[in-house]
Order: C-alpha cells, then sequence, then structure tokens
C-alpha cells in the first residue's frame, strides 16, 4: 500500500473506536454513583465515565424509572434524585430509619482521633463542606464525616444550588454529649490561637 493510499482510504471500523451503548453508560454511571459523596452534574458524570451528556442525560432517566419500577421490575430501597444540579443515590424515606439504626448500630462506642478533630472543625466553622473540611484537616475525611453522620453528631444542613456542595452542622446531640446548652458555650479554640472568626485556613 503506497502512502497515497494510506492517506486517502477510509479506516477501517475494527480501527473506530465503538460508542458507548445505552445500557454501558447506565452501568458506569452506577459504578460512579455508588462511591460519589457529593450529587454530580451531568457534565461531570459524562466526563466520568466518557459518554456524551445527551446520553448520560437518556441513561439517568432510565436509571431513576428502573429504581422506581417503572419497566415493571421491583421499587428498590433506594432511589436516584437530583438535589442542588447534581445527581446522587440516596436511600427512600421510607428506609430512613431502618438503616439509621443499622448503621448506628455498627459505629464504635468511642469516636477515633480523626472523627474528633473532623466534629470540632465541624463545629467552630458549620455550616461548612466536606471538602472544606478536608482542606483544613489535609486529609479525606469522607469516612469520618459518613461515621458523624451515623452517630446522629452532625446533619446535612443544605446543598449549595451551585456547587452542588453539602453543608453538614452539628445537631443537638452533640450538646447533650458535650453537655452544654448552645454552640456558644464551646470553649474558645486557644488564646495562643485565632478565634476562627475570619476561618480556619491557616490553622493546622
Amino acid at each position: 500500500m503506497t502512502d497515497e493510499q494510506t492517506l486517502t482510504d477510509p479506516v477501517s471500523p475494527a480501527e473506530t473506536p465503538a460508542a458507548p451503548t445505552p445500557a454501558s453508560v447506565a452501568r458506569r454511571l452506577e459504578a460512579i454513583l455508588l462511591v460519589v459523596e457529593e450529587p454530580q452534574s451531568l457534565v461531570s458524570l459524562a466526563t466520568a465515565v466518557g459518554a456524551p451528556v445527551a446520553a448520560v442525560r437518556q441513561a439517568i432517566e432510565s436509571l431513576v424509572a428502573d429504581y422506581n419500577g417503572e419497566n415493571g421490575g421491583p421499587r428498590r430501597g433506594f432511589e436516584l434524585r437530583e438535589v442542588g444540579g447534581g445527581w446522587r443515590l440516596y436511600v427512600r424515606a421510607e428506609h430512613d430509619d431502618l438503616v439509621s439504626e443499622f448503621v448506628g448500630g455498627q459505629a464504635p462506642a468511642r469516636l477515633s482521633q480523626a472523627a474528633l478533630e473532623t466534629l470540632a472543625v465541624i463545629a467552630y466553622k458549620q455550616p461548612v463542606t466536606r471538602g472544606q473540611v478536608a482542606a483544613i484537616r489535609a486529609v479525606n475525611v469522607d469516612s469520618v464525616v459518613r461515621t458523624l453522620l451515623a452517630r446522629g453528631l452532625i446533619t446535612e444542613a443544605f446543598t449549595d444550588p451551585d456547587t452542588g456542595a453539602i453543608h453538614y452542622e452539628t445537631t443537638d446531640a452533640l450538646l447533650v454529649n458535650l453537655g452544654i446548652n448552645s454552640l456558644d458555650d464551646l470553649p474558645p479554640i486557644s488564646p495562643l490561637l485565632d478565634d476562627g472568626a475570619d476561618g480556619f485556613e491557616d490553622i493546622r
């Protein structure tokens, strides 16, 4: 084959990357959605699974219908919900008490040092996102936040409509465990440290 033929001959089908099928896009989305901690936009999901936004939108709609039992299958105990412009898997409301009881029963009696440090950051800086806490502590806090949620010491306050980031705050359970009436009773961080009024970004 001459160089001219190489330049002009069409690329064979075997050399053309196969476009992802709707089923494969849906399966990839499920894999991503199982591990994400924050609602993900269609653009973020499309980037993650390597598919066009339109294909991801169609797959999301298909998964929502599937989980809701609209295609003749069973209604799942979880749902795919859009929150703050992003998508994330959630336990259905009717199973909240069941799951809370189960997860709470699995929780250790004592909080780890990492959990205590994360709880302190949230208590003093709330409402705060998981990303902000991670930046302050300079470590990943995903599992610790899940533990604090399961113990009922923190809760999801609201979701930022622009970024989809969940903001966390402490609950009354923290006050009860600390034996104080309000967050105003929390002790100062330290007389030798910044009082936290401008944030904790420079504190390690």
